[in-house]
């Protein structure tokens, strides 16, 4: 039974791992975000300012990448692991809502990749960063549920 429990901790642990990573893509890309939101007027002809959103497009396009192929699907491993059948019921909930905010911003990065024209992009950058916000409301429920949830049945009980 030890042996389970720490080959849990050791599997499940290595989930931390990649949420803790994930989590400080978000860091990443939060700055790369505000570096954008300084600037009172775009100049498409601006080197600068074109590189500051291309390299926030590149950080955010990998950020909502690893969520969805890794995170994700981590959370939802080990839902099912632990059969919990609410967790897993709001995770799928919850990824209802997450999924509407990925077309959001892989529609932003679209756009700014086939244009020069950055006469948008202070209104556009808002909206992105509320369906940030709203994202990582969700995505952190998701953490709770699906993985904070059970971190009490991988520690061992002392007496």
């Amino acid at each position: 039974m030890l042996e389970n429990c720490q080959t849990l901790q050791q599997h499940w642990g290595g989930v931390s791992e990649i949420i803790d990573r994930w989590l400080e893509e978000r860091r990443e890309m939060l700055v790369k975000y505000c570096e954008l939101s300084e600037i009172n007027n775009f100049d498409g002809s601006n080197e600068d300012h074109g590189t500051k959103l291309q390299h926030f497009c590149e950080v955010m396009v990998d950020y909502v990448s690893v969520g969805h192929f890794e995170v994700f699907e981590q959370l939802a491993g080990e839902g099912k692991a632990f059969s919990d059948k609410d967790g897993l019921r709001q995770g799928a909930a919850l990824m209802e809502k997450i999924q509407p905010s990925t077309e959001e911003l892989l529609d932003f990065n679209d756009k700014y990749l086939a244009t020069d024209d950055l006469d948008t992009l202070g209104t556009d950058l808002s909206m992105i960063g509320e369906t940030l916000a709203q994202r990582f409301e969700s995505e952190d429920k998701m953490i709770e549920v699906l993985h904070n949830a059970h971190l009490t049945l991988l520690i061992p009980a002392t007496e």
